[in-house]
């Protein structure tokens, strides 16, 4: 994904791109699989998938889902490149956090906070105050601070200057600043305050949830920048496999594919293509599920988020 956004980006600002890529689809590992036969052969599954799991063509499989916030710098890039002509989106109905072996609906209006089983009445009045600071916070703007230093103090502090507990601490830093470790509660607190911030503007602008999705899949991203791409004059090759980096110097000045080598000024790659020169530094485990049933307790939402904080499970980060 991000080599077709930077490959669209710089197409329009008048580079020449050449843009090579192994696989025989757009996005590599951003990619939606589709039909269903695809999933199976992806992932070496035996046999096929069963009837009742309808036409195969009607399944985009997205291989590292992600949301969009809508009030984000990608969509804000979608927009002012103009790419947003070629994808159509849908609001996600709900954002869900889970919580002593339940799951609670993120409130996402000051009703749906009042009307809330996540907190008690007054920690509601607690962490209204708190959302009321977040709002009005502008980094630009010291008065704004309330003896908050953005750069220095931390986000632990700044809890505790609101008097939260740990429960709402816990779906604050999970669900709204979409942190995945508590890491960020002993950093300062500046970061922090404008993800929330981001989430509040993103969920003001279509009210049901802060975050957009294809609605053909992640896959259609990275399509749409190949074609802006191709518009402004880059050329697109699929099925290219890639034999060397070809290096003078120290310096790269092409790649060779099929005996040719392409000369470039530049080279923008994923890590897989120069395994020798990156480290490995962390690890993500993602596992697709297909349900055959709506997720308990989700008012049977079309699309959903669930975000399980990592001392609900006592795990090192959330999930």
């Amino acid at each position: 994904l991000q080599e077709c956004i930077l490959s669209g980006i710089m197409s329009v600002n008048g580079k020449k791109v050449l843009h090579m890529d192994r696989n025989s689809y757009y996005g590599g590992e951003s990619a939606s699989i589709t039909p269903l036969e695809d999933l199976y052969k992806r992932f070496n599954l035996p046999g096929t998938p069963p009837e009742s799991m309808g036409r195969g063509r009607d399944w985009n499989v997205d291989l590292i889902p992600k949301f969009l916030m809508a009030n984000g710098q990608l969509v804000k890039m979608l927009l002012y490149t103009e790419v947003t002509r070629y994808l159509d989106f849908k609001v996600i109905e709900g954002s869900f956090v889970y919580k002593g072996g339940k799951i609670y609906k993120v409130p996402s209006t000051e009703a749906e906070a009042l009307a809330s089983s996540l907190m008690g009445l007054f920690e509601k009045r607690r962490f209204r105050k708190f959302l009321v600071y977040v709002a009005n916070f502008d980094e630009n703007d010291p008065r704004t601070f309330e003896g908050v230093d953005p750069k220095k103090t931390t986000m632990r502090d700044v809890y505790k200057k609101f008097d939260l507990g740990q429960d709402v601490i816990d779906f604050t830093g999970h669900a709204l600043a979409l942190y995945r470790t508590d890491d960020y509660l002993d950093q300062p607190c500046q970061e922090t305050i404008n993800r929330i911030k981001l989430y509040s503007e993103s969920l003001a602008r279509y009210g049901k949830s802060p975050y957009l999705y294809p609605l053909y899949g992640l896959g259609e991203l990275p399509q749409g920048f190949a074609r802006l791409s191709a518009i402004y004059g880059g050329t697109y090759m699929l099925n290219k496999p890639i034999e060397e980096i070809v290096i003078e110097n120290g310096k790269v000045v092409g790649v060779k594919s099929e005996g040719e080598v392409a000369r470039c000024k530049q080279l923008i790659c994923d890590p897989s293509y120069v395994s020798d020169r990156v480290t490995k530094v962390g690890q993500v485990i993602r596992v697709i599920c297909i349900l055959s049933h709506p997720i308990k307790n989700t008012n049977d939402a079309n699309s959903c988020q669930i975000i399980i904080p990592q001392n609900q499970v006592n795990r090192k980060s959330g999930v």
